[in-house]
Formats: C-alpha cells, sequence, structure tokens
C-alpha cells in the first residue's frame, strides 16, 4: 500500500516539475483543452502511473482515473487562470489568484491518488483520526494566519504613520507582502512552541530586526519605527497566546 502511493507520488512529480517543458506549460494556459501539449502531457503521466502500477492489470480502473483525472484537472487550472487572467484584481487578492490555483491543482492530484490506493488498499482509511484534534488544528492555523492579521490591522489602524502607503506615493514593496511575512512568523512562532524549541522564537525576533533595522534608518521617522514595532510585538504576542492556548486545550482534550 506505503510503497505503492508513493511510487504514483513519484511518477507525479517527475511528470509535472522535472520533465515537462515550459513550452508545455505556456500552450496548455493559453489553450487548456484544446492544447496538444494537454494531451502530450496527460500521455506522460499515463506511461509513468502504469509503470508505478507495475503494468499489473487489476489496476485498470485506477490508471483511467488517474489519467483522466489529470487532464481535466490540469484543463480546468488553465481556464481558471485565463480567467484570472482578464481581472485586474486577480494578483491583489491573497487568497483567489495563480498562485492558489496551482496549489489547489497539486492537492486535488493528490488527493486522488492518494483515493485511489485507498480503494486498492482500504486500510489506508483506518488510520485513527482524532476529530477534537483535528479541528482544534484547523481553528489555530486560522486565528494564527486571517484572523491574526484582521485583529492587527483594527488595532494599529489609529497610528498609521503619514508616509505608511498613502495615495499617490510610490509604493516600493511587494503586494500583500506584510500579510505573508505575518503569516508565516506566526506558523513558525507555532511550530516552535508545540516542538518545545522557544529558542526559535528568539532566532526569528533577532533575523526580523535586523532585517527591518536598515529600512527604520533611513526612513528617519520615529513615528514608523513604532508602528512597525507595535505591530511586529502584536503579532508575535498573538502567535504565542494561540499557540499557548492550543496547548492547553489539546492536552486538556
Amino acid at each position: 500500500m506505503t510503497l505503492l502511493l508513493l511510487k504514483l507520488l513519484m511518477a507525479h512529480l517527475i511528470a509535472d516539475f522535472l520533465i515537462q517543458p515550459v513550452s508545455w506549460v505556456k500552450d496548455k494556459e493559453q489553450k487548456a483543452y484544446l492544447s496538444k501539449k494537454l494531451l502530450l502531457h496527460t500521455l506522460v503521466h499515463a506511461m509513468l502511473y502504469a509503470m508505478a502500477f507495475s503494468f499489473a492489470p487489476q489496476f485498470w480502473l485506477g490508471w483511467i482515473i488517474l489519467v483522466i483525472s489529470h487532464y481535466l484537472i490540469d484543463g480546468g487550472k488553465a481556464i481558471g487562470n485565463r480567467a484570472l487572467g482578464k481581472s485586474l484584481d486577480a494578483e491583489k487578492s491573497l487568497f483567489f489568484n495563480h498562485r492558489s490555483l496551482f496549489l489547489a491543482d497539486q492537492f486535488i492530484h493528490v488527493v486522488v491518488i492518494v483515493a485511489v490506493v485507498g480503494y486498492y488498499y482500504p486500510g489506508l482509511y483506518e488510520v485513527s483520526v482524532n476529530h477534537e484534534q483535528f479541528w482544534l488544528m484547523a481553528i489555530a492555523l486560522l486565528l494564527l494566519t486571517r484572523v491574526s492579521s484582521i485583529i492587527i490591522k483594527v488595532l494599529i489602524s489609529r497610528w498609521t504613520p503619514l508616509n505608511a502607503d498613502q495615495p499617490g506615493e510610490t509604493n516600493h514593496s511587494l503586494a500583500n507582502a506584510g500579510s505573508y511575512i505575518g503569516f508565516l512568523e506566526r506558523l513558525f512562532i507555532f511550530v516552535f512552541i508545540v516542538t518545545n524549541h522557544w529558542e526559535g522564537v528568539g532566532f526569528l525576533l533577532a533575523a526580523k530586526s535586523v532585517f527591518r533595522f536598515g529600512d527604520l534608518k533611513e526612513a528617519h521617522d520615529r513615528r514608523l519605527t513604532e508602528y512597525i514595532l507595535i505591530g511586529t510585538l502584536l503579532s508575535f504576542g498573538l502567535a504565542i497566546a494561540i499557540s499557548l492556548g492550543y496547548e492547553v486545550v489539546r492536552d486538556f482534550i
């Protein structure tokens, strides 16, 4: 069971990331289901999946499902990317953009592979799942990302410096970079705390301070310095509080 799953995942990774030319990717994105490169790409997957199944005839149904689903999923992603390409706000969105479509595409491929292996080996689904732990983790991740971001934005909105993202001024920062940095740092803190590596939190804070030092030194704006410091401490404080709360509730349930 595990060997088959690993072989199918390896086949998928090789076909999607190792031997797929960039020209094929561009052709798929432009023509979607009408792309001949999509057909070639699907045939490559078909061959590698057959090899993963060791060409055993009893796996014919799983092979067909994997091949057809890959064609449909990749074509659907191409259509979604074309639709996003016509939207001026596509790249401004945190969740509905080309990157999220790519991640969703890969996630669905993996789910189909796991489902096919589970069909032949039902024991794959007999893993004991603690539903309370699952929902607790989901809540913690939501709190650490979007919820914390909104809370921080609301709390520090009254102190926004006059030269921070003002209309009419050139903004040299990456789109939504602040939100992504906040998401990642709070997730890192969560991992450090639940694995009992508190020193990682200190290292992360020090590293962020070093990178911010140059910007703050050039800004010559005390209000901007205080604004960034408040935001950083709020982000770290929320991450620590959520992580500790997660551990308390986890141990309780």
